[in-house]
């Protein structure tokens, strides 16, 4: 909204209090959001390919620091330049990958013993399969309190809370 659309809606004018509160909140909403992709930050993805190397910079000439080796992983971005997303693991552990190596494909890994998939989002509903500790699966639908996971040719909604790879609000079909 521009100064002068502005001031006409306030009638010609504009406290100082209503201008710093817009200043102030411009760059606030920004940051939520990739510099690059204009994408919510932080935000999940997985790995695309089978092995990706993670840097200390965004780019080919900073040091490897380590390498991940699990296809599908989840990951969660919490930065943008260029071509490249800082990332990290359940761990807490990252870096910075470039994005060719990363999927949009939602995936998460299970972090409890055994994970019970449920017919519906539904804890009285019939047990589909259960999943093992670090099993990763793949997220199809979330509602605000279960997520639909599909993993070895099982499908079935399980409670948020024991899989890292998914906002504890996050909703999306």
């Amino acid at each position: 909204m521009s100064w002068l659309s502005l001031r006409a809606l306030m009638g010609g004018s504009l406290s100082v209090a209503l201008i710093i509160g817009l200043l102030s909140s411009g760059p606030a909403m920004a940051a939520d959001r990739g510099s690059v992709t204009n994408l919510p930050l932080p935000r999940f993805v997985s790995m695309k390919a089978s092995e990706g190397n993670v840097r200390r910079g965004p780019s080919l000439s900073h040091r490897i620091d380590w390498v991940y080796k699990r296809r599908n992983m989840p990951l969660q971005i919490t930065a943008e330049h260029e071509h490249w997303r800082r990332v990290q693991d359940r761990d807490g552990a990252g870096g910075w990958v470039h994005y060719s190596l990363l999927s949009g494909v939602r995936t998460a890994i299970v972090e409890v013993d055994l994970l019970n998939l449920y017919a519906r989002p539904d804890s009285s509903t019939q047990v589909n399969a259960q999943l093992a500790l670090g099993v990763v699966a793949e997220v199809r639908e979330c509602l605000p309190d279960w997520c639909e996971l599909s993993a070895g040719g099982y499908r079935g909604w399980a409670r948020k809370g024991s899989y890292w790879g998914v906002l504890p609000q996050e909703v999306f079909e």
